[in-house]
């Protein structure tokens, strides 16, 4: 399985993943991504400023699969989001 790296980046700082994480495609590399950020807005006393920020996911070769701004994350709704109403 594909390894693939979780970067934070809030102005000029770069919260690097050294890790990463196995998953399947990127498909479910944006799924990680955005509930990562939530758990992130969820946790964070100072919302406002991960609202900013964006987690930068790069695969193996360090090439950039995607960029999710924080701020998308919220306003991105899911199947759970759509049953609550």
């Amino acid at each position: 399985m594909p390894r693939y790296f979780f970067h934070t980046q809030i102005g000029d700082d770069l919260i690097g993943d050294p890790t990463g994480t196995e998953l399947r495609d990127p498909d479910e590399a944006w799924d990680k991504a955005r509930q990562t950020i939530r758990d992130a807005l969820r946790e964070s006393l100072d919302r406002g400023h991960l609202m900013t920020a964006c987690l930068i996911v790069a695969d193996a070769a360090g090439e950039v699969v995607l960029e999710f701004p924080f701020s998308e994350a919220v306003a991105t709704p899911t199947p759970d989001d759509t049953m609550l109403h």
